[in-house]
């Protein structure tokens, strides 16, 4: 089973994108302009995030020069990294297009994203555990 979790968005300028969010009411932490991710609560639980295009170039192929590159993504949290995995595959069976294939990222969640058939990102996660000895 998935959960919408968050609302993703690609921003140029985190310090722009943070005073404009901020003035629709948007929450963020002292020193969010200066990260490179930064996320708000919202009022029904969904969070709101905002990444810099370096911050997703890091570890997707995503470019703003490809024209018509998306900057907005839902994410959904997921029961653990097995159902990322099996999720990711149902999806792709189902006309969407893996575009990062799941992989244990270094932020501490297994993470993937398949575009829905009109090629917008949706982000499958879920908290790794403890390592095994």
């Amino acid at each position: 089973m998935a959960r919408l979790d968050a609302l993703g968005v690609v921003v140029f300028d985190m310090a722009r994108a943070v005073a404009f969010y901020r003035r629709l009411g948007l929450e963020f932490e002292p020193g969010a302009e200066d990260q490179p991710h930064t996320e708000a609560a919202t009022t029904g639980g969904v969070r709101f995030m905002l990444d810099t295009e370096e911050t997703v170039m890091s570890f997707s192929d995503w470019s703003p020069q490809t024209g018509g590159s998306p900057r907005v993504a839902t994410a959904f949290l997921c029961d653990g990294p097995a159902d990322v995995d099996r999720l990711h595959g149902e999806l792709v069976e189902a006309g969407g297009a893996s575009h990062v294939e799941p992989f244990d990222a270094p932020w501490g969640q297994r993470y993937a994203t398949v575009n829905d058939p009109d090629g917008n990102p949706v982000d499958l996660f879920a908290p790794l555990g403890p390592p095994q000895e």
